[in-house]
């Protein structure tokens, strides 16, 4: 219990203090796990232990990878993603499998291992890093984007070609080599045929924890099937994650996963920053640092080299190059399997972890030196580009009921992308069957929000059945995404209220507009004319909406707003009755 508190503690002081500095969370993370373990404090007795369990956010984070690989993102980025991602990777890692294996004439399998490890960036690092500098969302951010997707796509490779490189066991069955694409054509089917209709029945009868723990279920055992078939378990977590990415439920999936992968690869990265061997650094100082800064040149000249070609000004590439040139995370993880299979000894895999650790922390000093010392203009790209991604949503609708439907089939019908939640899944399985792009989510969670990108619309429209929480999600966006558009659905006039003092910045009633329709339609049979009829139906609706603004800047006031409401009948009767007035000396 008392390592817990050490964790939790070490992480709470950190990772603030880095964000802050600007130097992110992963950094955090590693300083902490470098002062709370052996090498400083001592407060952590066998941090291997530690880091042999926290790996499940690894397998949790490629979870997540492979559920964000929709089949109709990567096409629509088929050409940067193979032609920067792959040239980046393949370029970097050839040249340091040359050093390594011909100039310091390394075991070539050990090479390639290294060099393939040295060749990833960290994808988590480098998109803060782009976020917190504004390109991520411009075509240099897109750029950056490609080059670290494909990194993501070739983990999941590297991994099992680190395995193959492996010395074979004495004590392998090679009877046993049927297990491997058994378990890869049995998690395919599972995963095509039986995931969808158990999520859709435990979503009606199981509750929210159950589809927690299901989520859970679905990573972990997944990676357990991959390990007893002597494969990567994180190669079953991502395929699992592949398989589901068309799923309606891959919102929800990704938002119950998200808190266990926040805080287990935390752990992961406090682990890392445990076992890193500052030792090596006394010892082999230049070694370790001109290691370190030859890793970090070559990517970005690479990186430079890349988007220049593709007609990026130098000062740009140079941006991108820096914010690209650290180690990776999964560097971390391609050391471990590699000192596990013994491909590498404990010293060789602890210098390479020791130069992705002092690359990391070198990244972000880095970049700000070169904003201070440039003009910062010049290392963006223009603003008149087109989206980042073709395909992103600009507006959201939260409920996908007969409102949010034809909501969202007017949006459509002007081709305005939007993603639609709802949480009914025998709803969206017939929406579906009508060719809507619904997900099965619970609106009322801030990760299943987020996770359908609300940080990136411009509008959102709650059109969800619960008034209250309708209330509780308009004052959620309000308060976290102030600059969003938010047009929601009343019910009634205490709704409209409500939802107005939430700061809805347009309430629509439900009913209002049909009764309009219809007391205009009734006029129009008792004898009014169209325009009269229609023209008394227009005065109402403005004098009921000016009486409910009124209503809403007293709503704490009981009293007053009973009162405005008498004065308002009153209003109307009169304005109707001089209408009448007027009409009858015509």
């Amino acid at each position: 219990m008392e390592s817990v508190v050490y964790f939790l503690l070490a992480a709470a002081l950190a990772v603030p203090l880095f964000k802050k500095l600007g130097l992110g969370a992963i950094l955090g993370y590693l300083a902490a796990g470098v002062v709370i373990g052996p090498q400083v404090l001592g407060l952590i007795d066998d941090p291997e232990k530690v880091l042999h369990f926290s790996e499940i956010g690894v397998i949790l984070l490629l979870f997540v990878i492979g559920l964000e690989l929709e089949p109709a993102k990567l096409w629509a980025m088929r050409a940067q993603v193979l032609l920067l991602g792959s040239g980046q990777l393949f370029i970097t890692a050839g040249i340091i499998y040359g050093v390594l294996a011909f100039l310091f004439e390394m075991n070539s399998n050990a090479a390639l291992v290294i060099a393939l490890a040295l060749g990833l960036s960290s994808t988590a690092f480098a998109i803060q890093l782009m976020a917190d500098k504004g390109i991520l969302g411009n075509e240099d951010g897109r750029r950056g984007f490609s080059m670290l997707l494909f990194q993501d796509l070739a983990v999941v490779p590297i991994l099992f070609a680190v395995q193959a490189l492996a010395p074979i066991e004495p004590d392998t069955d090679p009877g046993q080599w049927w297990l491997a694409p058994a378990a890869i054509l049995g998690l395919i089917v599972f995963a095509r045929f039986l995931i969808n209709p158990a999520l859709h029945f435990l979503s009606r009868y199981g509750g929210r924890e159950i589809m927690t723990v299901v989520a859970l279920l679905i990573v972990l055992g997944a990676a357990v099937v991959m390990e007893h078939a002597n494969l990567s378990m994180g190669l079953g977590a991502f395929m699992a994650g592949m398989m589901l990415a068309n799923s309606s439920f891959r919102h929800q999936l990704e938002a119950d996963v998200e808190p266990f992968k926040g805080l287990s690869l935390g752990l992961f990265f406090i682990s890392i920053g445990m076992t890193l061997n500052f030792g090596l650094l006394v010892e082999s100082p230049l070694t370790v640092m001109f290691g370190t800064l030859g890793l970090m040149s070559l990517k970005a000249m690479v990186i430079i080299g890349l988007v220049m070609l593709a007609g990026v000004p130098f000062p740009r590439g140079l941006m991108l190059g820096l914010m690209l040139c650290q180690g990776g995370e999964f560097g971390f993880v391609i050391m471990a399997q590699a000192m596990d299979l013994r491909l590498l000894g404990e010293g060789t895999a602890g210098m390479v972890n020791l130069m992705i650790g002092i690359s990391m922390a070198l990244t972000a000093p880095a970049v700000l030196w070169f904003e201070k010392f440039t003009d910062k203009q010049i290392a963006k790209a223009p603003e008149n580009i087109e989206k980042f991604d073709s395909s992103e949503s600009e507006a959201l609708i939260l409920g996908f009921g007969r409102f949010g439907q034809v909501t969202g089939r007017i949006l459509a019908a002007n081709q305005i992308h939007f993603t639609a939640l709802d949480k009914n899944a025998e709803h969206i399985e017939f929406v579906k069957k009508f060719g809507n792009q619904v997900y099965y989510g619970d609106a009322s969670r801030a990760e299943v929000l987020e996770a359908a990108g609300i940080s990136k619309v411009r509008t959102v429209i709650v059109a969800i059945d619960d008034p209250k929480m309708s209330q509780a999600i308009v004052e959620f966006i309000v308060h976290h995404y102030p600059k969003i558009t938010i047009i929601a659905r009343a019910h009634n006039r205490n709704d409209y209220l409500a939802l107005k003092a939430a700061g809805a910045h347009s309430v629509i009633r439900e009913l209002f507009a049909g009764a309009l329709e219809a007391a205009t339609e009734a006029l129009h049979a008792l004898g009014y004319s169209d325009g009269q009829a229609m023209q008394k139906a227009e005065t109402f609706k403005q004098h009921d909406e000016s009486l409910l603004n009124k209503q809403a800047k007293v709503l704490g006031d009981s009293e007053k707003v009973i009162e405005i409401g008498r004065q308002g009948r009153e209003e109307l009767e009169a304005i109707f009755q001089q209408d009448q007035r007027a009409a009858n000396r015509s």
